[in-house]
């Protein structure tokens, strides 16, 4: 009995861990659509070109407080990657633009330099907390595990562009700073104050930028 509930135990976890990421695909390709009652009805058969396209060959607008613009091209912009496990992200920067520290809950991210120089990093977890980081310039490439938090920099006087590869179709994101500082309803700033070591002005300060 103890061997057959080990066993059901190692069972389980391992089911779990296996859905921890996009999921296999069964068949050649299954189209996402807006219809959930529809959705287990798309498959291999005959579909248009525009079910697989997408276009980003116009920059992105920087214009905004950090200077960049990430247009990320997922399963919501092209759904032939519905269970295909990958999607990608075309990154514009203004001069000395910035993509925030963040994270992607669901992907690696593996990021291209295509114009520009950028310094790029990234944090391992606790307790280490261990920066590693590199400038990259065009043709360089570095990779972001999943889940950790990144950031990347453009530490150029000309504007920089960079693609980036990410091994989900909906990998997610979570900007840290609009998190803790911006989030709806707002954390209490007593907390914030006393987990970054902050004054609660500051923090309240913080919170209306968001």
């Amino acid at each position: 009995m103890k061997s057959f509930l080990l066993a059901f135990v190692l069972f389980a976890l391992a089911s779990s861990l296996a859905s921890a990421f996009d999921p296999s695909p069964l068949q050649d390709f299954c189209v996402a659509i807006d219809e959930p009652k529809n959705a287990v009805l798309q498959g291999p058969q005959a579909r248009q070109a525009g079910d697989f396209y997408f276009s980003v060959k116009m920059p992105g607008d920087t214009n905004n407080p950090v200077g960049s613009n990430v247009s990320a091209v997922n399963v919501d912009k092209i759904p032939g990657l519905n269970t295909l496990g990958i999607s990608a992200a075309h990154i514009d920067f203004a001069p000395y633009g910035q993509n925030p520290p963040h994270t992607h809950p669901r992907a690696t991210e593996i990021l291209v330099v295509l114009e520009g120089t950028l310094l790029v990093g990234f944090v391992t977890s606790n307790p280490n907390n261990t920066l590693i980081s590199k400038v990259l310039n065009k043709g360089d490439v570095f990779v972001f595990p999943i889940g950790l938090v990144h950031f990347q920099f453009n530490i150029g006087k000309t504007n920089a562009l960079a693609f980036a590869g990410l091994s989900s179709q909906n990998p997610g994101v979570i900007t840290i700073a609009d998190a803790v500082f911006g989030s709806n309803p707002p954390i209490n700033p007593d907390f914030l104050a006393k987990a970054f070591q902050l004054d609660v002005k500051v923090v309240k300060d913080l919170q209306a930028k968001f």
